[in-house]
C-alpha cells in the first residue's frame, strides 16, 4: 500500500487546497520547435525562388515513359523480394541446422552476399558473360550468357540474392525468438521437422519477421534505382532518358521522387495492417496484463 506524502511544513490545509499547479515548461522543446520552423520557412522560401519549372513536373508526372518505369520498378521489387524471401527462409533454416555442412554453406552465403555492395553485385551479374560465355550442359544444351543475362535478369539476381542474405538473418532471428518448449512439444507429438516449421514455428516467428521484412520491401523499392546503371528501364532510368533530351534535370528528378514517395507511402500503410494482423496475439496479451 502506497504511503501518502506528508503535507508541506508550515502550510495549512486551506492553503494547500488553494495552491495552483504550474505546468512544467519545456524550454528545450520550444527552442527546437522555433529552429525547425525557421529552417522549414527558409527552405520553402529558397524553393519558391529557385529556377524549378513546376509546369514541367506536372507535364511529365504521368507521361507513358515514366509510367512504364514505375511499373518496371514495382515488378522488379516484387520479383527481387520473392527471390530474397525464398532464399532467406531456406538459408535461415540451414543456418540453424545441426548439420555442419548446411550450416557452413549458409554462413558462407550470408557472409559473401551481405558483404559485397549491391551495385557491385549488379555489375558482376550483368557482365557474367565475361567469365562464363555459355551456360548449360556441354553437348546437350548450351546458351549464350550474354543472351540470358538481360538487364531484368541481372537486376533480379543481383538484388534478390543479396536480399536473401539479409532476410536469412531476419528469419533466423524469428526462429530463435520462438520458445524452445514449442520445438520440444512438436517433437513429442511426432511431428516431422517440416511439419514443425510449417505449423508451429513459422506462424509464431512471423510476428518477429514481418516488421523488418516490411522495411526491406520498402527499401527494395528505392534500391531498384541502382538497376539504372545496367540499363534496366525503371523509373529513374526513364527519367534520366527524358532529362538527357530536354535538360530539365531537377524537374524530372522531382517527378521520380514523387512516385517513389507515393509507392513507399502505400507500402507503409500495407505494412501497418500486416503487422497488426500478425501481432494480434501479442496485443491481446499486453492488454490483459
Amino acid at each position: 500500500m502506497t504511503a501518502l506524502a506528508p503535507p508541506p511544513i508550515g502550510k495549512s490545509a486551506h492553503q494547500i487546497a488553494n495552491m495552483q499547479l504550474v505546468p512544467r515548461r519545456h524550454y528545450g522543446r520550444m527552442v527546437a520547435s522555433v529552429v525547425i520552423i525557421v529552417l522549414l520557412l527558409a527552405f520553402l522560401r529558397a524553393l519558391s525562388k529557385s529556377q524549378i519549372e513546376w509546369s514541367y513536373v506536372r507535364q511529365f508526372l504521368t507521361v507513358p515513359v515514366i509510367m512504364t518505369g514505375l511499373v518496371n520498378t514495382l515488378v522488379m521489387t516484387v520479383c527481387a523480394m520473392l527471390l530474397g524471401i525464398a532464399l532467406g527462409v531456406i538459408f535461415a533454416i540451414m543456418r540453424v541446422s545441426s548439420n555442419p555442412v548446411l550450416r557452413s554453406v549458409a554462413m558462407g552465403y550470408i557472409f559473401l552476399f551481405r558483404g559485397a555492395p549491391a551495385l557491385l553485385q549488379l555489375l558482376l551479374w550483368f557482365n557474367l558473360a565475361l567469365i562464363f560465355p555459355t551456360i548449360g550442359i556441354p553437348g546437350l544444351f548450351e546458351f549464350r550468357t550474354v543472351d540470358l543475362m538481360t538487364p531484368f535478369v541481372a537486376a533480379m539476381l543481383g538484388l534478390g540474392i543479396q536480399q536473401g542474405a539479409y532476410t536469412a538473418e531476419v528469419v533466423r532471428g524469428g526462429l530463435l525468438a520462438v520458445d524452445s518448449g514449442q520445438y520440444e512439444a512438436a517433437r513429442a507429438i511426432g511431428m516431422t521437422q517440416f511439419q514443425m516449421l510449417r505449423r508451429i514455428v513459422l506462424p509464431q516467428a512471423m510476428r518477429v519477421i514481418v516488421p523488418p521484412v516490411g522495411n526491406e520491401v520498402i527499401g527494395m523499392v528505392k534500391l531498384t534505382s541502382l538497376a539504372s546503371v545496367i540499363q534496366y528501364e525503371e523509373i529513374l532510368h526513364n527519367a534520366q532518358i527524358i532529362y538527357f533530351a530536354n535538360s530539365r534535370v531537377l524537374e524530372l528528378l522531382i517527378v521520380a521522387s514523387i512516385w517513389y514517395l507515393l509507392v513507399v507511402s502505400l507500402l507503409s500503410v500495407g505494412q501497418y495492417y500486416i503487422e497488426r494482423h500478425f501481432g494480434r496475439g501479442a496485443t491481446a496479451l499486453r492488454t490483459t496484463v
